[in-house]
């Protein structure tokens, strides 16, 4: 994407993305082996799943726990697309999907057991998320969540601009750090494997690029825009090594 997106290129990224199984890296075998590393979560925890987007990681945990989720993004028809696959996968009871801001936590004292994020706390900063969702999150809870990390030094200009966004990107050891310099504690972390990027993220979306480029024969400003969008699985094929994301399991303790 452009720096300043038209309202144009804004509609097609979302007709690329909104489909997708996944707004970002992950896989239901992550989020399974994140689960195993919360060793005391109740039988049903309650959960809060932070920037869900239209919620695969969201139907993962539904699927991986009896406990009942509230999932917030500020992007409404995300927020549409899940309440009808939930209720296709007759999950509408247990999975509370609500337009919101993660920057602007609404939630009474103690009232989750889990805290669930992947890919979107930069959007407040990593730091930021741990002084607002400490609150939220009973005593002896987790938090869940996924950080881009650096993995090798001197990354070409391709990922480093992709990733400029990200303000304050850094390593594994950096996140660690921030962790251990606020009231929660680190039990574990791990790299998501390629795996996590391709099957439900990349290799879906370069499929609704090829969909998209024939429905917008002709069409130079959205063609310009699927260019723009394919240069994201093009760039990991080229440069996966030198960046991942890093899952970290927090307590609060």
């Amino acid at each position: 994407m452009t720096d300043e997106p038209t309202p144009r290129s804004m509609e097609i990224f979302f007709e690329v993305y909104e489909p997708l199984p996944r707004q970002g890296p992950g896989s239901r075998a992550s989020a399974a082996r994140a689960l195993a590393l919360c060793r005391e979560l109740p039988s049903s925890p309650r959960v809060l799943d932070l920037g869900c987007g239209a919620g695969g990681q969201t139907l993962h945990l539904a699927e991986l726990s009896a406990g009942t989720i509230v999932a917030i993004d500020r992007h409404a028809p995300s927020i549409e697309r899940l309440r009808v696959a939930a209720a296709a996968r007759g999950l509408g009871e247990r999975i509370q999907a609500r337009v919101g801001d993660i920057g602007r936590p609404s939630h009474e004292p103690e009232s989750f057991d889990l805290l669930w994020s992947e890919g979107a706390l930069y959007n407040i900063g990593i730091e930021e998320a741990l002084r607002l969702y400490h609150e939220p999150l009973r005593r002896g809870g987790y938090f869940v969540l996924t950080e881009a990390v650096w993995r090798r030094e001197d990354p070409p200009p391709e990922p480093r601009q992709s990733f400029a966004e990200y303000a304050g990107m850094g390593w594994a050891r950096d996140v660690v750090a921030k962790i251990d310099a606020s009231p929660w504690s680190l039990v574990d972390h791990f790299t998501l494997p390629d795996s996590d990027w391709w099957d439900d993220f990349y290799t879906p979306m370069e499929r609704r690029i090829a969909e998209l480029r024939d429905r917008y024969e002709g069409d130079a400003e959205a063609l310009a825009v699927l260019d723009e969008i394919a240069k994201e699985p093009e760039m990991h094929r080229q440069h996966s090594g030198y960046y991942g994301y890093e899952l970290f399991v927090l307590r609060k303790t």
